[in-house]
């Protein structure tokens, strides 16, 4: 805001201008939306967190503990349970609780890239078809979120993805190592069973271009493990849990700013083999058969239209960075300590610590003092 947006504006009057991270009710995004996990905080550190999410890092110290690490693992997977059993009941589908979850869940925009994510789960899908007994993480790939009613771009998005599921669906050399799922109608009921049961939190803006993020706050109070680039809360959440516990990837917002002048998307087109297959399989109508060239205007955006959002400069970045995720998935405990000290870092991001600072900070007003009782919810 102060170097771009309203830079005369911030110039004029500096002093009106100052960040507070916003945050998330701990309350509802994990002790009502996961009571098998909440139960076990409670049980590991006594009923305080519930209205003092700051008692939260004295999880830390158990992300040491192979007993805990367990239980952790156990009340995971009974949040995925959850979620497989309600879409067989609502969707008629299929989920596997033993796969990655994998989720990316948010407002549909062309800069929250819920492109870059297609276009890898595509390249993902050819490596199977080319090769069927690679070495393979089963994945489940999870989106939802809404577009705006007139956005062509972001409408033609969840399009592809639904031709993108419908294809994998169908062909036996994707069966059981990939599928992919776009939730309709989201909604906070909806996150309430998709947010506990994420493995993989998806923060892959376009760096420079998101101001915060809530979303993000609300996977990592209930253990998922963040893949994102250096931006918006991901850099905070970064700071508090440490970088080695998240999955950073990609261009900077300085990196990002400083290629306007000489970016150019088609290069990535010419020299990487497997972004050129995948973008090549989307023009041969690969998802939309029956609808040829539907997608013409994604592929424009991306080749033709200068890639605004970097999605193939990020790409080859992005994929290196999930062989990573897939990697320690294989390891449940190394999984299970970093997922613990994600939580165990994620009090900074409840509401009542922002609310506490717009009081104290901006509205200079007193805060009122805790009362230690349980809340009504």
């Amino acid at each position: 805001l102060r170097e771009r947006t309203m830079k005369d504006l911030a110039e004029l009057f500096p002093r009106r201008f100052n960040n507070k991270t916003n945050g998330v009710t701990p309350r509802r995004w994990l002790l009502d939306a996961n009571p098998t996990l909440s139960a076990l905080i409670t049980e590991a550190l006594g009923e305080r967190w519930i209205t003092d999410a700051g008692e939260l890092r004295r999880l830390a110290p158990l992300a040491g503990d192979a007993a805990f690490r367990e239980r952790f693992l156990g009340a995971r997977r009974a949040a995925k349970e959850r979620l497989a059993a309600w879409v067989g009941r609502a969707l008629g589908q299929t989920l596997d609780p033993d796969s990655i979850f994998d989720g990316q869940i948010k407002r549909i925009h062309e800069y929250k890239r819920q492109l870059l994510n297609v276009l890898r789960i595509i390249i993902l899908y050819e490596r199977l078809r080319q090769s069927p007994n690679t070495a393979f993480t089963p994945r489940t790939f999870l989106f939802a979120g809404k577009a705006a009613p007139d956005y062509r771009v972001a409408k033609l998005i969840i399009l592809l993805i639904n031709r993108v599921a419908e294809t994998i669906r169908r062909d036996p050399a994707a069966r059981g190592r990939i599928s992919v799922l776009f939730l309709p109608d989201y909604g906070v009921t909806l996150a309430e069973r998709l947010i506990p049961a994420t493995d993989v939190s998806e923060q892959i803006s376009t760096a420079g271009f998101e101001a915060s993020g809530t979303g993000n706050m609300k996977l990592m109070f209930n253990g998922a493990l963040t893949v994102g680039t250096r931006d918006g809360a991901t850099l905070e959440m970064a700071r508090l849990a440490g970088e080695d516990n998240i999955f950073l990837f990609g261009l900077t917002a300085e990196e990002v700013q400083g290629s306007r002048g000489w970016y150019d998307p088609r290069w990535h087109y010419a020299h990487e083999p497997e972004t050129r297959a995948a973008l090549d399989l989307i023009a041969a109508d690969q998802f939309s058969a029956h609808e040829p060239g539907v997608f013409a205007p994604l592929l424009d955006a991306l080749l033709r239209g200068g890639d605004y959002y970097m999605h193939l400069a990020d790409l080859r970045s992005y994929l290196e960075t999930q062989a990573r995720v897939g990697a320690l998935y294989e390891d449940r405990h190394g999984w299970a300590r970093r997922a613990i000290l994600n939580v165990a870092s994620a009090g900074w991001f409840s509401s009542d610590r922002a609310i506490a600072q717009y009081a104290s900070e901006i509205w200079n007003v007193a805060a009122p003092a805790a009362s230690g009782t349980r809340p009504n919810r």
